[in-house]
């Protein structure tokens, strides 16, 4: 079952053509990712996902409901399609338990105690227990985007877009947060994600998406993009990548 269908979708900002007629489809439990230079569309695509960023021409579907539809609120909507960006966006004044329990009480009416039960599970599956009562300021980098990440999980979501969410830390920290992604994978978690991360790409996806120019120009198993890319600009864009020392 494709629990995301993109069909024909097409942005512009202002003049500019920022994404060109891209369709894509994922499976339930796959995990796709979509690379590319900055600039290429990827978290436009994303966001277009979690109606964040509204379109021009297309169509998306969840489990085979538009995101338009009516019957699809937009409180249903991110309750079923979670998402993690670059920037941590925690609240400052708030402890991390109060950030991870804030959507679940007060947009989707969890009982206090249930919130916060589940947010303390969540916590421990991460190793993040001890810093329920913390304030984010307190927390490095790689422990507030794993904080982040729990905190999309807690309204429990059946898909789960994630948004360069390790381009804001230190090399040292991303190991930890890839590991959680990892975790995630391994639950059958359906995702989406962007990432500049190639090695973790070619370990974790499914299937690969190259985007060039608002376009996906190549799509495959990450063995197969990587080690022998059909499509030109693909193998540019990775020769640089291998050139950079990144892969």
């Amino acid at each position: 079952m494709n629990r995301i269908e993109i069909e024909h979708l097409t942005k512009y900002y202002g003049s500019k053509l920022v994404l060109d007629d891209v369709s894509l489809n994922v499976a339930e439990h796959e995990v796709v990712c979509l690379i590319g230079a900055s600039g290429s569309g990827k978290s436009t695509l994303l966001r277009c996902v979690n109606d964040l960023v509204e379109f021009d021409e297309g169509l998306i579907r969840i489990d085979g409901t538009s995101i338009h539809d009516p019957s699809l609120s937009a409180v249903e909507l991110y309750k079923r399609v979670g998402i993690v960006f670059q920037a941590y966006n925690l609240f400052p004044t708030m402890t991390v338990l109060d950030n991870i329990t804030l959507a679940p009480r007060k947009v989707h009416g969890t009982a206090k105690d249930e919130a916060e039960a589940y947010a303390r599970e969540l916590l421990g599956l991460f190793s993040l227990e001890e810093f329920a009562k913390s304030y984010p300021e307190q927390l490095s980098g790689g422990q507030q985007q794993r904080v982040a990440i729990v905190r999309a999980m807690a309204t429990k979501p059946e898909l789960l877009l994630l948004d360069e969410v390790t381009a804001a830390l230190d090399p040292e920290l991303i190991g930890g947060v890839l590991a959680v992604i990892k975790s995630l994978r391994d639950q059958g978690m359906t995702m989406l994600i962007v990432t500049h991360e190639m090695g973790f790409a070619r370990d974790v996806a499914d299937r690969v998406c190259f985007l060039d120019g608002g376009k996906i120009v190549e799509e495959a198993p990450p063995a197969k993009l990587f080690s022998n890319p059909e499509h030109p600009r693909t193998g540019q864009f990775l020769q640089r990548i291998i050139e950079a020392g990144r892969l």
